[in-house]
């Protein structure tokens, strides 16, 4: 924990978007899309601070952008969004949309392995700019942007940066369970508070996405603040010079987080951030 060091002061602070910026819709699988003033005011002041600000999260970029026009920080082309998409496997900056680095991998096995347990699953690869390839239509707001019906073999049937593999019909434990079950070592995954399957490549993650933002930046892991909530934040809470989980995270989460601030609906980021930047 980075944070114990007499005078010590975030140079950049990583925020997950769903569960942390944006609080869940109860008992739906999609957020309020509202920044709550609280939370808005604190990112700011620490940006005024100096801090560089940094969107990280498992949403395709299309669906960051627009979470980052709800910040208002990008005034000019200095002040560009520095952005972590995909659970790592995309960094861009925004405005506009403007790749920095992309890893892709061979989806296919990993994806025909989960579809014989859960033959009825969703399938998602986004289609950027537009929205997802999809096997069937996913619930209403799950996805950003548009579906487009397309056969599972043509969603995967070239590199990607990432899959969504979801069953409405499942709970988030069979996801755990069968994932360790199909020994998914060649590829990465995350499973999300619902029957979610994000798989990414290997060694992709948040952390590894930040790595490469902070090493454009000049900065060391020691100088990161990471706030978080989910199972795809473990790697970026453990990396960050201080990682802390939101009060809502289950217990594998904030195991892995230096501290726990209040609950999204407390608005947690705003008192982790009012520590540091009051």
């Amino acid at each position: 924990m980075t944070a114990d060091v007499a005078g010590w002061q975030p140079r950049l602070v990583a925020l997950d978007i769903d569960g942390t910026l944006l609080a869940w819709v109860d008992g739906e699988g999609q957020t309020y899309e509202e920044i709550r003033p609280a939370v808005y005011a604190a990112i700011h002041r620490a940006a005024t601070a100096g801090a560089r600000v940094v969107l990280s999260s498992g949403r395709s970029p299309h669906g960051m952008t627009r979470i980052a026009d709800m910040l208002d920080m990008h005034d000019g082309d200095d002040e560009r969004l520095w952005i972590v998409a995909s659970n790592g496997a995309v960094v861009l900056r925004y405005p506009p949309v403007d790749v920095i680095h992309e890893e892709t991998f061979d989806a296919a096995p990993a994806v025909k392995a989960v579809l014989e347990h859960h033959p009825s699953a969703l399938v998602a690869v986004e289609e950027r700019g537009i929205g997802y390839r999809v096997n069937r239509h996913f619930p209403d707001g799950e996805l950003t942007g548009e579906m487009i019906i397309t056969d599972v073999d043509d969603i995967v049937g070239e590199p990607v940066s990432r899959v969504i593999i979801r069953d409405p019909e499942a709970t988030a434990d069979d996801f755990v369970d069968l994932a360790a079950k199909l020994g998914l070592h060649s590829i990465g995954y995350v499973v999300g508070w619902t029957a979610w399957l994000d798989l990414t490549p290997k060694g992709v993650h948040k952390a590894s996405g930040l790595q490469r933002v902070a090493d454009e930046l000049g900065l060391e892991s020691a100088d990161v603040l990471a706030i978080g909530d989910g199972r795809n934040d473990i790697e970026m809470l453990e990396w960050a010079g201080r990682g802390v989980a939101m009060g809502q995270a289950i217990e594998e989460v904030r195991a892995a987080a230096d501290d726990v601030t209040g609950t999204v609906h407390e608005d947690g980021v705003a008192q982790e951030l009012s520590r540091w930047f009051p």
